[in-house]
């Protein structure tokens, strides 16, 4: 017994030992992090308007609304289920007005290139070739950013606005040849939330950011039904559109 707490009193020392050592090794860790270095461009941030360019990359995505479930659906009906994420491009340029010590505005109007790939499923529980959904969007996205305190040369931030998207890739009609029978509506209104990281660099000011856009419109164009293949729009109630950005900007 007199061992036992004898070698729980030595455990818990040891304990409040390593915790006082990592307590202090992070203490150290973050002075040094704190310590001031000369900053580059320290007066980047009291300009009240700057630009530059963006480019990155996407993950385009749908919210579907379901007329069948897999349990449910017949011969004469389908199952919709999207595809794997493909990997989309952005480029555009940036306006950024300075609203006070820790807020901007920024318009972003860019090129956004991307898939989407919807399978089908019939009552036979057999897949159809996937329905490859293009997209080259116009963005307009607007802005607020709430930028931390820089810490020598760099800065975190967080953004949050809204975005239009006008998609000059949809159709008005269906492409047999294609075999595509879904039709997306061009426009759509976006929620847009992200964070990311300034760097001051010695010449520009260098950031990645990752933003996820949230599609607020049903973008199923329901105004035409295929005429050999209904089933495919039947399948679906609505369609909403979210993409996923990594982004760098040169400003």
């Amino acid at each position: 017994m007199i061992k036992s707490v004898q070698s729980g009193i030595i455990q818990k020392a040891i304990l409040k030992r390593i915790l006082l050592t990592s307590i202090t090794l992070f203490s150290l860790v973050f002075a040094y992090a704190q310590k001031a270095k000369v900053k580059n461009d320290p007066e980047y941030d009291e300009r009240p308007i700057h630009f530059g360019y963006t480019m990155g990359l996407n993950y385009m995505d749908f919210r579907f609304g379901r007329n069948y479930s897999p349990y449910n659906i017949t011969s004469d009906s389908l199952y919709a289920d999207l595809g794997q994420p493909m990997l989309g491009f952005q480029v555009g340029i940036i306006s950024d007005y300075r609203l006070g010590e820790y807020f901007n505005l920024r318009f972003l109007p860019s090129f956004n290139f991307g898939q989407r790939n919807i399978g089908f499923y019939n009552g036979n529980k057999s897949s159809n070739p996937p329905m490859k959904l293009e997209s080259s969007m116009l963005d307009f996205p607007l802005l607020i950013k709430y930028k931390a305190k820089r810490i020598n040369n760099y800065r975190p931030y967080l953004i949050a606005g809204g975005s239009v998207r006008y998609d000059l890739a949809s159709k008005k009609n269906y492409d047999e040849d294609l075999k595509q029978y879904i039709l997306l509506k061009p426009l759509d209104v976006y929620f847009e939330c992200g964070f990311g990281i300034d760097f001051y660099l010695p010449y520009f000011k260098f950031s990645t950011e990752v933003k996820f856009s949230y599609g607020i419109l049903d973008i199923l164009n329901k105004s035409k039904t295929s005429a050999t293949r209904p089933e495919y729009q039947n399948a679906l109630t609505k369609l909403n559109s979210d993409i996923l950005m990594f982004s760098m900007h040169f400003e």
